[in-house]
């Protein structure tokens, strides 16, 4: 990354992203990858210039439309759960806003479908992906709730809006052996993982969260 825009200085420098590293480590994210790839990603460049110096802070930023880019830490640990059984090969993130979670996805997942609902956050994010060079991405416009029955099945899913129940489309789509990570809930949230063995889903709820609200339509 000769660009020196990408590749960082001061705050937003490869020292400033080993240091966010070295916090997830002791957060509790133990998947080496994981912590490799969160390393490798200018997570600077997916917020507006004004918030850069921000960026490897453990906090969610605001990107603009009501929406955040989580913290890094909650990236790390839905990301370490999404692939805790291994590599995958396809994969949906529902909700791509600037894009920072699905390059993480990218360094991780043969191929990565994306869904947006709001059309200027998803026209930056491929921006993003066209500087830092991603090509595994697949972006559409289109109401996340309803997944990508065209593409499916996926092997994970991805949800980064907190939903009020799981969606019966993006069950559907869950292929057998597959994992779905979604936060469920409205005034508390909690992470929830369903697994699809093949014959039921198995959920398990894990740690509180907090994301804005998943939405329907598109704008």
């Amino acid at each position: 990354m000769s660009d020196p825009r990408i590749s960082g200085i001061g705050m937003t420098s490869q020292r400033t992203r080993a240091r966010m590293q070295e916090r997830l480590r002791s957060q509790g994210i133990t998947s080496e990858e994981v912590l490799a790839v969160m390393g490798s990603i200018p997570r600077h460049i997916f917020v507006d210039e004004a918030l850069s110096s921000r960026a490897y802070e453990d906090t969610a930023l605001p990107i603009g439309f009501g929406q955040t880019i989580s913290n890094p830490y909650t990236v790390a640990r839905m990301t370490e759960i999404l692939f805790a059984e291994g590599a995958l090969n396809k994969v949906l993130e529902v909700g791509t806003g600037c894009g920072y979670q699905s390059a993480v996805l990218s360094k991780m997942a043969k191929e990565v479908y994306s869904v947006e609902r709001i059309a200027p956050l998803m026209a930056k994010a491929r921006k993003h992906f066209h500087e830092l060079r991603i090509t595994n991405v697949r972006l559409k416009h289109t109401d996340g709730g309803m997944g990508l029955p065209e593409v499916a099945p996926f092997e994970g899913i991805i949800v980064t809006a907190a939903a009020t129940h799981v969606p019966r489309e993006l069950l559907q789509q869950l292929a057998p052996g597959g994992r779905l990570v979604i936060p469920v809930g409205a005034r508390e949230q909690r992470l929830v993982l369903i697994e699809h063995t093949g014959t039921e889903y198995r959920e398990t709820t894990l740690e509180a969260v907090k994301f804005v609200p998943l939405l329907g339509g598109v704008i």
